[in-house]
């Protein structure tokens, strides 16, 4: 047994530790560094996570099996689906709208009545969700003080009437908390960042601690998962659960269907997924992680299950419970404390949501009408917004004292996930008129009327009354005999259907009557004049400011509207906000603001942050004379501003092509430079080149021809500088006319199969002249195995290769220490030869240049070696075509770390393809 002061201290502990995180993020985000990170939203997203997951989860497997997947999988199907909430969130920014009704109020023409409805159907619906939470807080508490259920109740309070039980006490702790950190700004479109990252933190708690009591059930008190199920599929009131048998896909089809849409119509993810994001990209990292972590959390909920049924065989035990009862079986006091406390946090941060959620429906569609319509006098008072924050927090109060009375009343008659199951039905009857908004401009205020009317009718009917009949509040005849014996309206049976469970049936007829309700009135009647602008701006909403044309005509007085603004807003933020607005239209001071479209629209949309939209067009109304507008004239105003937008786009997309076809051209112009440029570098180098060795011919040969008494001697060795100079010259016209061929692709080559050690030996020999002229030391190193290196290659252009590098190479060595060593290896399937001098090295600048057409390392006119930058270009592209590759590697002189034969120098490598066939050395 746990010791009852000891619970006590770590719950506080606990629920203080929620207060302190969101002070920090509360300062945090006051000081201009917000705390919510994309991985913060997420896991808030996680509040879906209640302790019906944490408790009510276990309890269905265990009669189930694997059923308890739907409540989770719509979800994860849904967020693959993340444009739908892209886009709500995009409308929501757009018109700051702050709730669920907020939301279908103002698509439907800001009908106050549409958004009472809504709400009207939300707070019921919730009630016994919240009701949930707080028996799941009741049962742990019985669980770990069987004896002492009353606890945790101080015993300065026992005489205090109001203070029947410790769950009371939890409740008012959290209305403490909503109300400190839900209603710090009076604009609830302003972010609740304490709020949010306290949530945050209670679903990583939660999710530790629900895998920490899975990982001790299935190794502490099992061998493992292998284990748990072999003795699980040995008992047959067990195993069935996990049978496929057992699996109804219709039910699951409804479940699927019916958790999926409550992730976007719950008001608490409402809540946090749309008015608490930040930025919209952090809903990039939610598609992946909230599914993720919904696999993560129901991980051991099976295991844990069956184990429980195998440990309670036979016995009486709560099933919803079993996630707290079996490690109090096994006396483990701290998993039991850690169970506890990830109940606690399941159930805490649902209901801290959902009660600011709930409450400012409450207040701005239903309170704030009722103020606003002149039965209470308001007149006296110039600055409401302390009466504002009032009621929101007095509904706080009142939304968990309903939760609170309904839990003790009627919460006992129904399991974790039956009373769960109940609101995620009323909930559903918002997905017509709040998707088809989104997507169907024609849907209108009098269909979603009717569909959400008779929607909730039927959920009344076939749902929640039929949870009081099994609390003993009514006859329960109705349920499967009908009013008046009329089996045909029974409220589990309606139309003789009888195949379905209770909540696929309410979920079957619920829908199809809403929606059919919602499409049928929507088309046999009119849309008004207000509702066609903002259905168009809902539907065709891309971005955040792509607004649809500002659709107002009429007068006002722009000192009104300010008026209304700092009543309603407050004197200093609504002096903060125009002076926001006024500096964006370029005006210095709020007195000289005009009352245009643009101020009307503005004031009533910052209003609607504060008393949702409905009431703030209402009240922009009382103090503007808009003139009335016709459908036809709205229509024309739409369909001018589509495509005057359709106008713009395509202008836009022409700009864009225009703008890439001037990078093209400019990149083009810019490669012409540089080839017109290459081209006078080319000639200026051919030319100088060419009049080299034509200047000698040229010389020489006048010289014989003035002279003809000139010596034998000096006329053979005049005329040996002819013959030279003359084979030069044919060199480079050659070279020139080479890679002309080999730009063209007209080269004619002659491939055969040949062995690399005799010809890089013959072609060394052909050279060796040069070598003993400037004194240099060649060394050739061939394989040691003795092997031949077959590879297939046009032998005299691998010969060209060979004596460009090699001549190369000579040219840069010193004149008597020259060292040149060409080596050849083998391995992976190439071939490698490389080509190594102790020349002066070259620049890492130039080690690319050098492969370049026309370019050589140094000044073009003045240091540049002898030649006309074409030879390695050339065995580039010989090498190339024959799918190897040539490359440098160099360290020139000023960088070399030693002093050995080739501390500095370069070696020009190239590598070829080994012949796949005959007997090639590996």
């Amino acid at each position: 047994m746990i010791a009852t002061w000891f619970v006590a201290l770590v719950t506080f502990v606990y629920l203080g530790s929620l207060f302190a995180v969101a002070r920090f993020g509360d300062r945090r985000a006051d000081a201009g560094r917000s705390v919510i990170t994309a991985t913060v939203y997420a896991l808030a997203i996680a509040v879906y996570c209640t302790s019906w997951t944490f408790y009510g989860s276990v309890g269905r497997a265990t009669t189930g099996g694997f059923s308890f997947l739907t409540i989770y999988l719509g979800p994860t199907i849904m967020f693959l689906f993340a444009a739908v909430i892209l886009k709500m969130i995009r409308v929501s920014k757009t018109l700051r709208l702050t709730s669920i009704a907020d939301f279908i109020s103002a698509r439907y023409g800001k009908s106050q009545l549409l958004a009472g409805l809504v709400t009207v159907i939300a707070v019921i619906g919730i009630i016994p969700y919240i009701a949930l939470q707080l028996k799941a807080i009741a049962y742990s508490l019985k669980i770990i003080f069987p004896d002492d259920p009353e606890a945790l109740i101080p015993d300065a309070l026992e005489a205090l009437s109001f203070m029947p039980d410790s769950t009371a006490i939890i409740a008012i702790v959290l209305a403490i908390f909503t109300i400190l950190f839900g209603t710090r700004h009076l604009d609830v479109t302003e972010r609740h960042e304490g709020m949010v990252l306290a949530v945050a933190f209670e679903s990583l708690f939660k999710l530790v601690a629900f895998m920490a009591v899975g990982a001790y059930v299935v190794w502490g008190l099992n061998d493992g998962f292998g284990d748990l199920f072999q003795r699980a599929a040995a008992m047959p009131n067990i195993a069935k659960l996990l049978q496929p048998e057992s699996i109804n896909f219709g039910n699951w089809f409804a479940l699927t269907l019916l958790s999926g849409i409550a992730i976007l119509m719950l008001p608490r993810q409402f809540q946090i997924t749309v008015v608490e994001n930040v930025d919209e990209t952090h809903l990039r990292r939610a598609v992946w992680l909230f599914p993720l972590y919904l696999l993560l959390i129901n991980l051991f909920v099976l295991p844990i299950a069956l184990a429980g049924l195998i440990q309670f065989n036979g016995g009486s035990f709560e099933a919803d419970t079993l996630v707290l009862t079996m490690p109090l079986a096994e006396g483990n006091a701290v998993m039991a404390l850690i169970a506890f406390l990830g109940g606690l946090s399941a159930a805490t941060g649902m209901v801290i949501v959902e009660t600011i959620a709930l409450a400012t429906m409450v207040s701005n569609d239903l309170v704030m009408p009722i103020l606003l319509r002149g039965r209470f006098d308001l007149s006296n008072r110039t600055d409401l917004s302390g009466l504002i924050m009032l009621i929101r927090r007095s509904t706080i109060v009142f939304l968990l004292l309903l939760g609170y009375l309904y839990y003790r009343s009627a919460g006992e008659a129904y399991a974790l996930v039956s009373i769960g199951l109940i609101s995620f039905l009323a909930v559903a009857q918002f997905a017509p008129a709040m998707l088809g908004g989104l997507y169907w401009k024609d849907g209108n205020r009098l269909g979603a009327f009717a569909g959400l009317g008779i929607g909730f009718a039927v959920w009344l009917y076939t749902a929640l009354l039929p949870s009081f009949a099994k609390s003993g509040w009514m006859d329960s005849g109705f349920i499967h005999d009908g009013p008046w014996g009329i089996s045909l309206l029974a409220a589990h049976k309606l139309m003789g259907m009888d195949s379905l469970d209770p909540i696929a049936h309410t979920l079957f007829w619920s829908l199809l009557l809403n929606l059919g309700a919602y499409v049928v009135v929507s088309i046999m009647t009119r849309q008004e004049a207000g509702e066609a602008a903002i259905a168009s701006q809902f539907v065709n909403i891309q971005q955040v400011g792509d607004l649809a044309p500002r659709i107002w005509r009429g007068t006002a007085s722009a000192d009104a509207l300010i008026e209304l603004l700092k009543r309603f807003l407050g004197p200093r933020p609504a002096q903060s906000r125009l002076q926001r607005y006024a500096k964006s239209r370029g005006i210095t001071k709020i007195t000289n603001l005009q009352a245009d479209a643009d101020f009307v629209l503005f004031a009533e949309t910052q209003l609607a942050g504060t008393i949702g939209s409905a009431s703030a067009h209402v009240m922009v109304s009382s103090v503007v004379q808009e003139e009335e507008l016709g459908l036809d004239e709205v229509l024309n105003i739409l369909d001018e501003a589509s495509q005057v937008r359709a106008h713009s786009k395509a202008l836009e997309r022409k700009s864009n092509e225009l703008e890439a076809a001037t990078r093209e051209l400019r990149q083009a112009n810019e490669k012409l430079m540089e080839v017109d440029r290459l081209k006078d570098d080319f000639m200026s180098t051919v030319t100088h080149e060419l009049r080299t060795p034509l200047t000698s011919i040229r010389a020489f040969s006048e010289m014989l021809h003035d002279d003809p008494d000139m010596s034998a001697d000096d006329r053979t060795k005049f005329l040996g500088i002819i013959v030279g100079e003359a084979e030069r010259l044919t060199r480079l016209i050659n070279q020139i006319l080479d890679f002309a061929k080999l730009e063209s692709g007209r080269v004619e080559w002659e491939v055969e199969r040949l062995d690399l050690r005799p010809l890089l030996s013959a072609t060394a020999e052909s050279i060796g002249q040069l070598f003993r002229d400037k004194g240099t030391v060649f060394v050739l190193e061939l394989p040691e195995d003795q092997q031949p290196v077959w590879v297939e290659i046009d032998r005299d252009r691998l010969k060209q290769v060979v004596i460009n590098l090699l001549s190369n190479a000579v040219k840069f060595v010193p004149p008597v220490a020259g060292l040149i060593r060409m080596t050849l290896t083998h391995d992976a399937g190439y071939a490698q030869v490389a080509v190594k001098d102790n020349g002066p090295g070259i620049p890492e600048a130039y080690q690319s240049i050098i492969f370049e057409r026309f370019r050589q390392g140094g000044n073009t006119m003045t240091d540049k070696p002898q030649g006309t930058g074409l030879g390695l270009p050339i065995s580039r592209e010989i090498v190339e075509h024959f799918g190897g590759k040539l490359w440098v590697e160099s360290v020139p002189q000023d960088g070399a770390e030693n002093s050995g034969e080739f501390a500095a120098g370069s070696t020009f490598i190239f590598t070829l393809p080994l012949a796949r066939d005959g007997d090639v050395a590996l």
